[in-house]
């Protein structure tokens, strides 16, 4: 029953393996495919997915009769019949599709599967494995090589690395030039890499002149600009001229400018505009005003711009040409801005994403990119206006306010007044204070921001004038026109700092700061606040922080070490004294304060060094005068120590103590007739000090001179007046009776001349001593050793002898006896 159904290719029909596929029977009907049992049960199973058991050569079923409409059973070709795709029979595969092409030939293979993409022959083999050392190879990779390093050397540029950039340039042309030869060799010249080259030499250029070798950079441009291969390289002469603008050869510099100015096509612009003022400004730099005016002018007909205008306004102001100046200023300040108005930035609703986005575009690049230009075009107009007010007019006040009017008809409306305040700054700079002060006050009834400015001013003037109350009522006028000026806070602050509130001042200029954090007065001035209140350690730190925004100032390092040496911290104030000096070397003061703080530290050598040179700058401090000559007398070099003393007595001649000291180092010295001398020379300019007739009494009597009596017997004399004089002071304090006065004063007188008569005793040398030698004493009231009291002297190293030891001998002589 099974082999009914199949119908059986002919054998003569074999090369036609699909012939009756496409016979069509008119009687089939596929309306009652649903009925045909066969075909439901082929559709709900794999039954007519099945190969056939029993065919050998692919076929199709026979079909069987199916019900019809008509009543008639017609054969139907249905699943079963269809040939069945993807089976093997006798070892061949069937197509998949009815369509001949689709990879089932005759010739195919018995026992092969079906295969229409190849994925039976495996793997596809490997790709040609090119060839490295092919010279083609070799000369891409060689380009490959040479642009790496272009692009490292422009990197290091970018980085500020000029000497590995020019390291890097160097390699890149050199590999370059081989690369150069090999194409040569294996290609005809017109296959070499042009562009390459002309970026090698170009980059090559660019970093000999940022390293300043210049003649290294005009002979690589000179290389491009000859080569007629290079169709733009006559571009780069004005990179030459900017070498030669640098090297200060400025007619050279013009000639390759004029040059670039011819080779460039009149289609680009802007270039031949930025070469026409580089003209302008080498003329300005030669003198020749009149045809750099003749650039500027031409640029500012073409392509107006703020520098050119201001040059312009520069060349006029040189020649002198008043009228020409006008023309110029109004040509300035009619340059556009070419800046949005800053209501853009204002957020006209409460709209979240429209604040938002504000707040995004409030300080983006772009902002800050518009905000520095329009600050240099007011930094350039009001140059310009200070510079031609005085001179475009028949006064300075007029030819200000012709400045001022000619503003306020331009774009630049809001610079006015800022220029009538400059115009007050003016004033002061002139030393006219009273056309300042008018001239602030009439900004009383302006806007509230150019009403504080003005105020501000006026508190500042008042304050350096020491009118204090005046002073306090403009800083107030300022704070309430202005309450976020922190300028106006910072004055404020001042006023009541000069009063003595230093608490109330600190909060003022905290408040600055809260306003504008880079408000360094106002952060120094704390600082300040913070030391008179004793709170060292918050005025350290204001001083600290005003540190790192000013790096280099001078009186905040001077703060930070008078801070860390009222702290007690010796070391910390040396370091930054050491910065200070490296800011100011030439500070006599902070030179000496070094020598002081080494000083107290032991360290007699680097002490010395710093007070000689505070010495050096300054040869008129006596207390650094003062060490230098002990310091001398330490080290036994009293020669050197009278240089100093000399001048301590040309700058004090009315003292005594230094004449002394002088004659005390000639002594000292061994140079006795010098010492008497000048002793001599100090009895004549004070014949009532005692000490000078006590040492030539002493020195008299060594040498067996017979001046001897004649100055002892005015040492008695000059004693018994100070006596006398001492005795009315003395009696002149008393309040008692002038009986019990008299009683008690010549009681007191007695004994205190028998006190000092026996420490005079006390204090004579032995027969047998020598010179030198005696026991310590107190030198008299008329006379102040420098080297007296310890406490007195500049603290030096252990010594062999005090210096009161040295002078206690001084005081009395072996012949100068009690009566």
């Amino acid at each position: 029953k099974m082999m009914q159904n199949v119908h059986l290719a002919p054998e003569a029909d074999e090369d036609d393996l699909y012939s009756g596929y496409n016979d069509y029977n008119p009687t089939f009907d596929t309306e009652d495919l649903e009925n045909d049992v066969a075909f439901q049960q082929a559709v709900k199973t794999s039954h007519g997915r099945r190969p056939p058991m029993t065919a050998k050569i692919p076929g199709t079923s026979a079909s069987r009769p199916v019900p019809t409409a008509f009543g008639s059973k017609a054969p139907l070709t249905s699943s079963m019949g269809r040939p069945m795709t993807g089976a093997v029979q006798d070892g061949v595969a069937r197509p998949m599709t009815a369509v001949h092409a689709a990879g089932y030939t005759k010739a195919s293979a018995r026992g092969s599967l079906f295969d229409p993409l190849g994925q039976a022959k495996g793997p596809a083999p490997p790709l040609e494995v090119k060839n490295q050392d092919s010279p083609e190879e070799k000369i891409r990779q060689l380009e490959k090589k040479v642009n790496e390093l272009v692009e490292e050397s422009c990197i290091a540029n970018s980085c500020g690395d000029l000497k590995l950039a020019l390291e890097k340039a160097k390699e890149a042309a050199r590999k370059e030039r081989g690369l150069v030869r090999q194409s040569e060799q294996i290609a005809s010249p017109e296959s070499i890499n042009l562009d390459l080259t002309y970026t090698v030499l170009f980059n090559l250029a660019s970093q000999y002149a940022a390293n300043e070798m210049y003649a290294e950079a005009l002979n690589t441009y000179q290389v491009i600009v000859k080569n007629k291969m290079f169709n733009n390289g006559g571009r780069l002469k004005v990179n030459m001229g900017n070498i030669y603008l640098k090297q200060r050869n400025y007619s050279k510099a013009i000639k390759f400018y004029r040059m670039a100015l011819d080779q460039i096509p009149s289609v680009h612009k802007e270039m031949r505009i930025k070469i026409m003022q580089n003209i302008g400004v080498a003329f300005i730099k030669t003198g020749q005003y009149i045809d750099a005016i003749s650039s500027f002018e031409h640029t500012m007909s073409m392509s107006p711009n703020l520098k050119a205008g201001f040059n312009l306004v520069l060349c006029c102001f040189a020649v002198g040409d008043s009228e020409q100046m006008k023309k110029a200023f109004q040509k300035l300040i009619s340059v556009p801005l070419e800046v949005d108005y800053d209501d853009k930035y204002i957020s006209p609703n409460d709209d979240p994403h429209t604040n938002l986005l504000i707040e995004a575009i409030k300080n983006d690049r772009l902002r800050q990119m518009e905000r520095e230009r329009k600050s240099m075009a007011e930094e350039y107009i009001m140059t310009a206006a200070k510079l031609i007010a005085p001179v475009i007019e028949t006064s300075f006040a007029a030819g200000y306010d012709w400045c001022v009017e000619a503003v306020k008809a331009s774009q630049y409306v809001e610079l006015a007044n800022d220029l009538e305040i400059n115009k007050a700054t003016t004033y002061l700079k002139q030393k006219d204070f009273n056309q300042a002060v008018e001239t602030l006050k009439t900004f009383e009834k302006k806007d509230s921001r150019v009403k504080s400015a003005a105020a501000t001013n006026l508190s500042f003037l008042y304050y350096l004038e020491n009118e204090l109350a005046q002073a306090t009522d403009y800083a107030d006028l300022a704070v309430n026109s202005d309450r976020y000026n922190p300028a106006a806070l910072t004055n404020k602050g001042n006023t009541v700092f000069a009063n003595g509130d230093y608490e109330k001042a600190a909060e003022f200029y905290k408040e600055a700061l809260r306003n504008d954090s880079s408000c360094t007065e106002a952060l120094y001035n704390l600082g300040l606040s913070y030391k008179k209140l004793n709170r060292i350690d918050e005025a350290l730190d204001c001083f600290l922080k005003l540190h790192a925004i000013l790096r280099n100032n001078a009186q905040v390092l001077h703060q930070i070490a008078n801070i860390y040496e009222v702290m007690d911290d010796p070391n910390q104030a040396i370091d930054w004294l050491m910065q200070l000096i490296s800011v100011v070397p030439t500070d006599p003061r902070v030179l000496s304060k070094l020598g002081k703080l080494y000083d107290n530290e032991g360290d007699k050598s680097q002490a010395f060094h710093y007070y000689y040179e505070s010495y050096r700058h300054f040869p008129s401090n006596i207390e650094v005068i003062e060490w230098l000559g002990a310091y001398y007398i330490d080290t036994q070099f009293c020669e050197k120590a009278i240089e100093y003393f000399e001048r301590a007595a040309l700058i004090l001649p009315t003292q005594v103590k230094w004449q002394l000291m002088i004659a005390s180092c000639y002594r000292r010295s061994g140079n006795y007739q010098k010492a008497l001398d000048k002793y001599k020379v100090i009895h004549r300019k004070f014949p009532e000090n005692v000490e000078c007739l006590r040492f030539l009494v002493r020195l008299c009597t060594d040498m067996g001179l017979k001046e001897v009596q004649e100055y002892m017997t005015k040492l008695k004399r000059v004693e018994k007046l100070k006596e006398i004089r001492e005795q009315r002071i003395k009696s002149g304090r008393d309040s008692s009776a002038r009986g019990r006065r008299e009683g008690s004063a010549g009681g007191d007188s007695g004994a205190n001349k028998g006190e000092r008569l026996s420490a005079k005793l006390r204090g004579l040398p032995g027969a047998s001593e020598p010179y030198e030698s005696s026991s310590s004493k107190e030198i008299g009231a008329s006379y102040i050793d420098p080297l007296g009291p310890q406490a007195e002297r500049p603290k030096t190293a252990a010594r062999k002898r005090t210096e009161e030891d040295e002078f206690a001998d001084e005081e009395l002589g072996e012949d100068l006896l009690p009566e």
